[in-house]
């Protein structure tokens, strides 16, 4: 690859380990498990993360923005830099798109001059210099120095209200800037306004396009201070009055300086209206310390759902963090009042739900979307219900929503899969025939290759690019149709949508063990072949990858795709060959995506997740575990290069937290897990039917990875799959490890 690891690698090791050598066993009590999260891990390298501080699923992500138009800052942050322009109210955690970052604030001491239409940071006068050694996160808050101007910043929030404190030097000037014209990455503002309502407050809204093409942010800022003074501009020119309406508008807020070092900002947002957004904004005082501590409480709590027992602390911290960031989006997306704005520009109301936005289901249907079944099942009907919402404006499921928008970034319908896993997991609070309707509809119209998928059986090449991902990945939200309308009692649908889920068949080449682009023929292949080949998104008959990565996405019939191999041994061989072939990548344009190689395995993008759990089905658990075992140990670290690719909105988070446990949901809708190789001593799931499910891993070790046998409720477990069912009814499950692999254990007799 031509990506390397950056120089300052080293240098994150070393402030990880400094920040992370408490040693938490000397205590004679558990440690709050936020003092163990680290909000850094994912900033660095490719990871996409932001530092910032929200609540678990909340409205708002306030956090630093650097002000790059580059792919890693593509949250607005990134720790290689050390430049702040603002602090922002919506962030993206771990998206390999930039938008958002609206709503910049930035407290000052100095007057500056807002007259020029700033193109870039370089021409903001109002960025500061800041040294990590002067910067703190942890769940639901974040603190920075800014060098320039000697402000202290904290950032905290609530569901819908985020708080401020800044502590200025002893007789500096106390001002924020409030720039609603600066946009990074694909952010471009369109209309805005700031309007000084009275001398504590100031309201306005900033329409932009970008990954959102129709992005309406209405928002409202109330000071701990009367206003002494401002300067208000638009579009480059200083005016008069208290109401600045353009296409970039900007002001600078100065208040007095006396009796306290100490200005608090109180801001709130909404979709819809200022009005909305006012009655977002919570009442009362400006209680920082307050507020921090129920967003702590708030973290604390979801963080409690599950806890591990592990002598490494490491391997807590990697954890924790990840069950975080597994909690940071879909976020929420209606008023306090239920109103929302969707992709048609109309205002919808949510009525008994709370609706989502955020909603990267390409990435998240794999695992994180399976975790919340197990640890957020009171959300999971809300994410549906909000798909349905969208799905009212075009009769089409959502792709991947953002803020309202449909984006239709990456390929599949996702929704799909996740629609009907809730509803197999017993997950009630949503129109089960109304949620058929939407995915058959969805599934039988002509957008997105669809029309060639139903015309051929499989998308020919040379009519679409990505045809293969797009053939595998709708055949697989066939299959998950297929047993919606199964439990439903719709034998028809079935029947139909169970045929069409065999769409793989069409491009596995026998021959060289891939599955390859085909034409309208029905027999010839796209050539020239390289397997290795990468082309980014463009000309390519794979998303973001090449044909070694995306060859085996055939999760809801793998016994058949083994038969189709020629049986298990020549299937895991190509498998073994997966993790063992060159890294090497060939092509000009090659996807960037393509990071956290294991020889062609690339767990830095999400199509790898499930590949190395498919031993279990070819009869060579112990490939499993291994591989399982070693991607856990190679893939994630406690440094701010922690994750080896994009975040992806959890999914990356969530692997790792099913797979540190044990399990890992290789086909999310067949309410199952597969058992790969848990890394701690004992793990407590707390589930909601207020029963615990145990995972045991007697003598686990470094070395100890092999499952030697296993027991469920003290009774003789011999198998690689668990049911969902079986979790929810609690109990235990436990594991003998040991350094060689039994392999008799788990086999399909």
């Amino acid at each position: 690859m031509k990506y390397k690891i950056p120089c300052l690698f080293l240098v994150f090791l070393i402030f990880s380990c400094e920040n992370k050598s408490k040693d938490y066993s000397k205590n004679n009590h558990t440690p709050e498990l936020i003092s163990i999260v680290d909000p850094f891990i994912g900033t660095g390298g490719h990871g996409h993360t932001y530092p910032g501080a929200t609540i678990p699923f909340g409205m708002l992500q306030v956090t630093p923005v650097n002000g790059i138009t580059a792919w890693d800052w593509c949250s607005g942050y990134h720790y290689t830099d050390s430049l702040a322009i603002g602090f922002s109210h919506l962030a993206l955690s771990g998206t390999g798109i930039g938008d958002l970052a609206d709503l910049l604030l930035m407290p000052v001491n100095k007057e500056v001059d807002l007259l020029p239409t700033p193109k870039d940071r370089d021409s903001l006068n109002y960025k500061s210099k800041y040294s990590h050694k002067n910067e703190n996160a942890s769940p639901g808050y974040y603190q920075v120095y800014l060098e320039d101007h000697n402000i202290d910043v904290e950032l905290t929030t609530s569901q819908r209200t985020a708080y401020h404190k800044y502590t200025f030097k002893e007789g500096d000037l106390q001002s924020v800037v409030v720039d609603l014209g600066f946009s990074i990455n694909w952010d471009k503002p369109t209309e805005t306004a700031i309007n000084i309502e009275d001398n504590n407050t100031v309201t306005g809204y900033r329409f932009s396009t970008g990954w959102a093409k129709n992005q309406k942010v209405f928002f409202v800022a109330k000071f701990s201070k009367p206003i002494k003074n401002y300067n208000l501009y638009v579009d480059g020119s200083l005016i008069e009055n208290n109401l600045a309406e353009g296409q970039k508008t900007a002001t600078q807020l100065v208040f007095n300086n006396q009796n306290t070092n100490e200005l608090f900002v109180k801001v709130a947002l909404s979709s819809v209206s200022i009005e909305n957004a006012k009655n977002n904004l919570e009442s009362g005082d400006f209680d920082f310390k307050a507020t921090k501590q129920s967003a702590e409480h708030t973290w604390e709590t979801s963080l409690q759902k599950i806890q591990v027992e592990t002598p490494i602390d490491s391997l807590k911290t990697i954890f924790y963090t990840a069950l975080y960031h597994s909690q940071l989006a879909p976020v929420t997306f209606s008023d306090a009042n239920g109103a929302f704005r969707i992709e048609n520009d109309s205002v919808a109301i949510a009525q008994n739900y709370t609706a989502y936005s955020t909603l990267s289901l390409w990435d998240t249907f794999r695992a994180e979307h399976p975790l919340l079944t197990l640890i957020g099942r009171d959300k999971v009907a809300d994410f549906i219900n909000s798909m349905l919402a969208y799905y009212e404006t075009r009769n089409i499921l959502p792709v991947w929503t953002l803020y309202g928008n449909e984006t239709n970034t990456m390929t599949g319908y996702h929704s799909i899969p996740v629609i009907v896993e809730a509803y197999l997991k017993g997950i009630r609070g949503f129109d089960a025939e109304s949620a058929f309707e939407a995915m058959k509809t969805t599934m039988m119209q002509d957008e997105r290759g669809l029309e060639h998928y139903k015309r051929f059986g499989y998308i020919p090449y040379e009519l679409l690019d990505e045809s293969v991902t797009i053939t595998l990945e709708y055949a697989y939200n066939d299959w998950c149709v297929a047993q919606m309308a199964k439990v439903l009692g719709k034998d028809n649908d079935y029947n139909f949508f169970i045929k069409r889920s065999k769409a793989y068949q069409y491009l596995f080449d026998n021959d060289s063990g891939f599955m390859r682009g085909k034409s309208q023929d029905g027999k010839s292949w796209n050539e020239p072949f390289d397997p290795k080949y990468s082309n980014h998104r463009e000309h390519t008959d794979y998303t973001e990858g090449n044909a070694w990565q995306h060859s085996w996405f055939v999760p809801h019939a793998v016994e058949d795709f083994i038969a189709m191999h020629g049986g298990n041994e020549i299937f895991t061989s190509r498998l073994e060959q997966l993790f063992t072939e060159s890294s090497n990548i060939t092509g000009d344009n090659v996807s960037v995506d393509i990071s956290g190689l294991i020889g062609q395995y690339a767990h830095g993008n999400e199509p790898s997740h499930h590949i190395a759990y498919m031993f279990n089905k070819a009869n060579k658990p112990w490939r499993t575990q291994f591989w399982v075992n070693h991607i856990l140990n190679t893939q994630y670290n406690t440094t701010p290069n922690g994750l080896s690719g994009n975040e992806d909105c959890g999914q990356m988070s969530a692997w790792y937290v099913f797979s540190a446990m044990g399990l890992y949901p290789m086909n999310p809708a067949s309410a199952t897990y597969e058992i790969g190789s848990p890394i701690f001593e004992k793990t407590t799931i707390r589930l909601e039917n207020n029963k615990t499910f145990v995972i045991e891993a007697i003598n686990v070790s470094k070395e100890n990875i092999y499952i030697q046998s296993a027991t469920l409720n003290n009774k003789n477990f011999n198998r690689t799959i668990i049911s969902h069912e079986q979790i929810m009814n609690g109990g235990t499950l436990k594991f003998i490890m040991g350094p060689k692999p039994n392999k008799s254990w788990g086999l399909k007799k």
